[in-house]
């Protein structure tokens, strides 16, 4: 084992969906730019479809295969969330919790100093500590996400939570002593007492989530003081843990790395026939699936708006009939894969539509965008809500129970942010937050601290 002047050995195990695999693997990066060795764990099919480990890092970061155990219900192809279809996400997390005996096989043969883990695995920190492996949980929420999520430290740990109707999620909890619109809309609160139910997979979220906290030597979380750094200070206080945001981790844009992409020279090409500022990019992440109706509305509202809109869409399946034909020229629907940074950084480019995620918010952001939002899932609408606070942008009006939205709202907001006066507001405010959100050197400085406090408190107990 390495004293505490040599480098450190540090495990990655994320949650099976590409919103997590994405910022723990920016992390690794970051641990190895330090000179420290990071085994990269996930299930053969996801590390296939992470990126090629980058030259620089090739002998410092190593992908590490467990085969994800075949369960009832789970289909020999699905290996993260974006495969699931619509299937039930629990069957998936009842077969990452069957990666517990080959994971543990793996930290006695490797003996790391640390293992960072993301919130779904409840049974490794007892795992952890037996092996005398510092742990760390690595939240990829805001602070004011994990505010509103996890009830105080107490109360997490024992598996409750005081809400107990759908009704208790649509307001801010008496645990948030300032004043804010962080809540939930009806057609959203449902998924949150469903989360604190048991689930396919015997373990309710809550359950998950009191359990890594509970086990953690420290929470590394993705979160800034500079942004509505109160959310910060309340988490610290709610849960008695040692608490190193490791700031926002703005991916940089490397232009030059595209430039004999075929996919990227025609983006490129379109979007350099465009005006400045005047092109919505428009883009719900990898986890969201539209039905028929959300699909028709959106399409039907960005052709109403009358603006230019470049549509990353996977799916298109659904697509009203004609509706290429008729926006061609003015909007593109791109059916491939798109490199959301380089087009987020070009000069046409001047409004993002986003579900709101919360890397997908920073990317955003960081080039100072305004965003027109439309969340979906998890903790999309807490993001949309305080961001909404923030003036960087504007909610596409939705029906509070069911979440139905109209291409005549979806036009309205986009005009609104794009073209009209009103929507100055908005853009000036994006320019503004985005010096802090776009500030490598800032965010680089949390990362430095964080990893400076894995190299001083590693477990020399062995």
């Amino acid at each position: 084992m390495a004293g505490k002047s040599g480098s450190l050995h540090v495990v990655m195990f994320p949650w099976l969906a590409f919103g997590h695999f994405i910022p723990f693997l920016d992390l690794s990066k970051f641990i190895a730019q330090r000179g420290h060795k990071v085994s990269f764990i996930s299930t053969p099919k996801n590390v296939d479809r992470l990126p090629k480990i980058p030259l620089e890092f090739a002998s410092s970061i190593t992908y590490v295969k467990i085969p994800l155990p075949r369960v009832d219900g789970l289909p020999e192809n699905v290996e993260a969330t974006v495969d699931l279809g619509g299937l039930d996400v629990a069957v998936l997390k009842k077969a990452y919790d069957g990666l517990e005996p080959e994971l543990t096989r793996f930290l006695e043969s490797s003996a790391p100093d640390w293992i960072i883990y993301d919130f779904a695995p409840y049974w490794l920190p007892p795992i952890a500590a037996k092996l005398n492996i510092s742990k760390s949980w690595f939240s990829i929420y805001s602070a004011f996400s994990m505010a509103f999520l996890a009830p105080p430290f107490e109360v997490l740990i024992a598996g409750t939570d005081p809400r107990t109707k759908v009704e208790d999620f649509t307001v801010p909890p008496k645990w948030i002593p300032f004043e804010s619109k962080v809540a939930f809309k009806l057609h959203e609160s449902r998924w949150m007492l469903e989360s604190r139910n048991l689930d396919g997979s015997g373990v309710s979220d809550l359950y998950r989530l009191g359990s890594v906290v509970k086990g953690a030597d420290v929470i590394l979380m993705r979160y800034c003081r500079e942004f509505e750094g109160q959310w910060l200070k309340l988490v610290e206080d709610l849960h008695p843990r040692p608490f190193i945001p490791v700031g926002l981790m703005p991916p940089p844009v490397e232009k030059n790395s595209l430039e004999n992409n075929e996919s990227w020279t025609a983006i490129k090409d379109w979007l350099d026939g465009q005006g400045k500022g005047s092109v919505v990019y428009v883009a719900l992440g990898s986890e969201v699936s539209l039905n028929q109706l959300q699909l028709s509305e959106l399409a039907l509202g960005l052709e109403l708006s009358g603006v230019p809109f470049f549509w990353a869409l996977r799916n298109p399946s659904g697509l009203p009939g004609g509706f290429e034909d008729r926006v061609k020229g003015r909007g593109i629907v791109w059916k491939n894969w798109a490199p959301q940074l380089n087009i987020l950084s070009h000069d046409s480019v001047g409004g993002f539509l986003t579900h709101c995620g919360w890397g997908s918010s920073i990317e955003g952001l960081m080039f100072g965008h305004p965003l027109i939002m439309l969340p979906f899932v998890i903790d999309t609408g807490l993001i949309a809500r305080v961001l909404e606070e923030n003036q960087v942008g504007i909610e596409i009006p939705r029906n509070d129970v069911d979440g139905s939205y109209t291409s005549d709202s979806v036009a309205n907001s986009v005009r609104l942010v794009m073209v009209e006066n009103e929507g100055k507001v908005f853009k000036d405010k994006a320019k503004e937050i985005g010096a802090i959100f776009g500030d490598q050197d800032l965010h680089n400085s949390y990362l430095q601290k964080s990893v400076d406090y894995l190299e001083k408190n590693r477990n020399e107990s062995r």
